[in-house]
């Protein structure tokens, strides 16, 4: 299983990113996906996910309204968006790949994942 993360940069406060993460060895609609970021001297916390149905989506409060989770099946690929990007989004972002306890929810802690990718790092800058 390989989950690669690409998308991140630098932008201004305001701005918008869109993160891809493609995934190889398993199929999407089996696995719930996460998006999880770590900040310097933070713990790692979860920001988004999608259930193996696709129908079930979690953010967290901070970035609620503010970011999208979507997949494409034929790409095997899931995405955030991210749009009115702050400082504090500042992180290393990373995918994760966790089984399905129910097709139609994705939450779960960090322990939860069991694949991960290797991070992209957004910078958002004031």
């Amino acid at each position: 299983v390989q989950l690669q993360a690409s998308g991140g940069g630098l932008v201004q406060a305001g701005g918008s990113l869109r993160l891809s993460c493609v995934v190889s060895g398993l199929r999407l609609n089996y696995y719930r996906i996460g998006w999880f970021r770590q900040a310097p001297g933070k713990e790692r916390e979860g920001v988004s996910c999608i259930s193996s149905r696709g129908d079930g989506k979690y953010y967290a409060d901070s970035v609620k309204g503010r970011f999208a989770i979507s997949r494409s099946i034929a790409e095997n690929t899931v995405y955030l968006q991210m749009n009115v990007l702050k400082p504090e989004d500042t992180a290393l972002y990373y995918c994760a790949a966790g089984d399905t306890v129910s097709v139609h929810s994705c939450r779960g802690s960090v322990t939860d994942y069991f694949a991960w990718g290797q991070g992209t790092q957004v910078t958002v800058s004031s």
